[in-house]
């Protein structure tokens, strides 16, 4: 009798530890801006870091959030987000991948061109690891078998804007303000300095970038937007495309002060909650659907179906594009529509390069 409830004591124990067990097994969590999954099957970790201004730049880094939210949604994700800081080196991008990879985050995301040579050396110690990253393809920097590098043609949605801005302005001045002058962004400025000229020969572009490298903080400054488009207002252009993520902020205010336009990139900026204030003033914005590129790249890794090399997203491809919200390119959209198919057909070729 004894020996009996011996057993069932002992039975009972283990049971309840299996219970524990089991109950401790369904939650996992991840700090920086983490969320938690549960569920009987493990969820796939997604590790993510953000360039300079991070979740909530309204731009940029806002579109990479909106893919990674979607995915959460939909697949059901263990993530967590680190961001970058102003003025930090290639060694402290390397350590945050590497604090990713050691976590067990795989696939991993790094959100911006500045990232390309951690990528490379992460990847290349961390060969079972599938990393991303956003807007550069370097052969020998960061290309390899776990790599896939996913690149926009900016130059094409550049075009589409700068044709609108040429169209709306009615002093036949009109602006470009890059956050940092680097190779990508002069894409931007090649692009939009076409679509301007296509849509009227006689138009003129002021160009000013507000850093130049190794300071990126052009990409998070609103009062250097703000502060170089009130000089390129004064001097009589009446709308300008800012391609400079956060920094685009001022842009914005400057022209709500001044009664003039402006033009977002990356993210449709109309309908951005923190530009409400001032969204009465852009009248368009470049698409730049990194979300898309984002949320395809975590449905590869998770469906078995990864593959590393250059992915590139254009207008063919509905990777770039233009906003209409707020209808204030309603009278030009057909005209942008007939380049964009031009653009699509290949009829019309939009330089890279200035």
């Amino acid at each position: 009798m004894r020996r009996m409830r011996g057993i069932r004591l002992a039975a009972g124990v283990l049971a309840l530890g299996l219970g524990l067990a089991a109950c401790g097994s369904d939650t996992a969590s991840s700090g920086g801006g983490a969320s938690t999954t549960s569920g009987a099957a493990a969820a796939l970790k997604v590790g993510l870091a953000y360039d300079i201004g991070g979740r909530g730049d309204q731009s940029f880094n806002d579109s990479a959030a909106r893919g990674l939210d979607k995915a959460k949604s939909e697949l059901g994700l263990d993530i967590k987000e680190l961001e970058a800081t102003a003025g930090e080196t290639d060694a402290q991008k390397e350590d945050r991948l590497r604090q990713l990879a050691e976590g067990g985050y795989n696939p991993i995301i790094a959100v911006g061109f500045a990232y390309a040579k951690a990528v490379g050396a992460v990847a290349k110690d961390t060969p079972n690891v599938k990393f991303a990253i956003i807007d550069d393809f370097t052969e020998g920097t960061d290309t390899g078998p776990n790599i896939a590098n996913l690149t926009f043609a900016e130059h094409e949605g550049s075009f589409l804007v700068g044709a609108a801005a040429a169209l709306k302005s009615q002093t036949g001045k009109v602006g470009f303000i890059g956050g940092v002058n680097v190779p990508l962004i002069q894409k931007f400025e090649a692009g939009f300095n076409a679509g301007v000229k296509a849509a009227k020969p006689d138009a003129t572009v002021e160009s000013k970038y507000l850093t130049q490298p190794p300071d990126f903080t052009g990409f998070n400054d609103p009062a250097k937007g703000e502060t170089a488009a009130n000089g390129m207002f004064d001097a009589g252009v009446d709308v300008i495309y800012a391609a400079a993520g956060g920094s685009g902020n001022g842009v914005f205010k400057a022209a709500k002060a001044k009664g003039k336009q402006g033009i977002g990139v990356d993210s449709d900026q109309y309908n951005q909650p923190a530009l409400a204030d001032v969204k009465d003033v852009i009248i368009t914005s470049m698409i730049k659907k990194v979300d898309v590129a984002v949320y395809d790249f975590i449905k590869s890794v998770k469906d078995g179906k990864f593959v590393a090399g250059n992915k590139i997203y254009d207008l063919k491809a509905d990777g770039v594009g233009y906003a209409t919200s707020g209808g204030k390119i309603a009278d030009i959209d057909a005209k942008l529509k007939q380049y964009q198919q031009q653009i699509i057909s290949g009829q019309l070729k939009v330089p890279a390069t200035k």
